[in-house]
């Protein structure tokens, strides 16, 4: 069935598997390695073409003999301990530019911070003001509607008699 596909020059991603003897993970890491983007067909469908394949078995294979056994690899601390006795001076070169990196690198940061921090305290204190302008208005707005409602009453306390006089008529407060 294999061979049947490789006439037609295109592979789904299962013969892709079964060719590279990878999984998926490995087969989309080597895809992006080699820049390649799997295409679609009218269904949806995946497929791989089988120059593509071809490309993808180099780079398995590039990465497969770059990597050195697990038995030739040495710890970290055994490796840099080797590096400091091989060359002290520029081990210490290294470390201090990359101590001043960074220093400037968190200052930078810190700073940029302290810029975004500056601008939201700023809005904080509007928000408050605002906040405190609004219950004040809230409140005047209870004191005008209870005046309101006192001097309609006080109106309508007024009767016409005759002759554009008015009687003032009793009103009792319920207090």
């Amino acid at each position: 069935m294999i061979k049947d596909r490789l006439n037609e020059r295109t592979l789904t991603p299962q013969e892709v598997r079964t060719i590279l003897k990878a999984d998926n993970k490995e087969i989309v890491d080597l895809c992006k390695r080699a820049a390649i983007r799997p295409r679609k067909n009218a269904k949806g469908h995946t497929y791989f073409s089988y120059d593509e394949v071809k490309n993808l078995r180099k780079i398995q294979a590039q990465i497969k003999n770059s990597t050195p056994p697990v038995s030739a690899k040495v710890p970290a601390a055994v490796s840099a301990n080797a590096l400091q006795a091989a060359n002290p001076a520029a081990v210490r070169s290294i470390l201090s530019t990359l101590q001043d990196l960074e220093t400037k690198l968190s200052s930078r940061i810190a700073k940029v911070i302290d810029e975004k921090l500056e601008g939201m305290d700023d809005v904080v204190v509007e928000l408050i003001r605002c906040k405190t302008d609004n219950e004040t208005l809230k409140q005047k707005i209870v004191d005008l509607n209870k005046e309101v409602y006192q001097l309609k009453n006080e109106l309508n306390s007024y009767k016409p008699v005759a002759l554009g006089f008015y009687k003032k008529k009793e009103v009792y407060v319920w207090e």
